[in-house]
């Protein structure tokens, strides 16, 4: 068994330590979980979140998000967040350098481009990161997800690395947190319908390897 933790978007634009982006409750405290899942892994992942000023979707409200967009691929509007040079970019506290990570992804780099998993920089899912490849190329059977927002960007690259059928796919709640209490649970039930193993801690991601 190889096995990769992977991190996704861990980042202070999605914590309160930003209001005026897209915080999540708690989503700064996820740091200490994150780290003791990566322990259990032989390769980790980060992916991030980096969006230029002036995207298609931004808007200047919280108001004015979860507008359908017309665009192919970007399909709501969102408040500005995670411009790479700000704080919101940054990742949370307690996490390692971006150079201790054995591989990151930058997704969203595009003004017209607002995906949501990490295996793919477009929503008709055609074209490809790299990440699936990479972790076929370190021969990854397992992968363990966390990171934020567990309604979002972790079911969706949750999901697409389990609709490959390359990997057994574990989502770890204890390193994740959500946007909302009922969004959330849809996620999980989606996930679990899906064939994803979702553990609520890390003693439970251990009995699953």
């Amino acid at each position: 068994m190889t096995i990769a933790a992977i991190d996704v978007d861990p980042q202070k634009t999605f914590t309160p330590l930003c209001p005026d982006e897209l915080p999540v409750q708690e989503g700064d405290l996820i740091g200490p979980a994150l780290n003791a899942q990566a322990l259990l892994a032989d390769f980790r992942v980060l992916t991030k979140d980096a969006h230029p000023r002036g995207a298609v979707w931004s808007v200047d409200k919280h108001e004015e998000m979860l507008k359908p967009l017309d665009y192919p691929n970007a399909d709501l509007t969102w408040v500005s967040h995670a411009v790479p040079g700000t704080k919101g970019f940054e990742t949370i506290p307690q996490l390692p350098s971006i150079t201790d990570y054995d591989h990151v992804i930058w997704k969203g780099i595009e003004p017209d481009l607002h995906p949501y998993g990490a295996c793919f920089h477009d929503l008709h899912e055609q074209l490809s990161t790299g990440l699936i490849e990479w972790l076929q190329a370190k021969h990854v059977t397992t992968v363990l997800v966390g990171g934020l927002a567990t309604d979002y960007c972790v079911k969706t690259t949750a999901l697409q690395l389990q609709a490959t059928g390359l990997f057994k796919v574990i989502v770890n709640l204890d390193t994740c947190r959500g946007i909302a209490p009922d969004t959330t649970t849809q996620a999980c039930k989606e996930m679990a319908t899906a064939g994803i193993t979702v553990a609520n801690n890390l003693s439970e991601v251990k009995s699953f390897l």
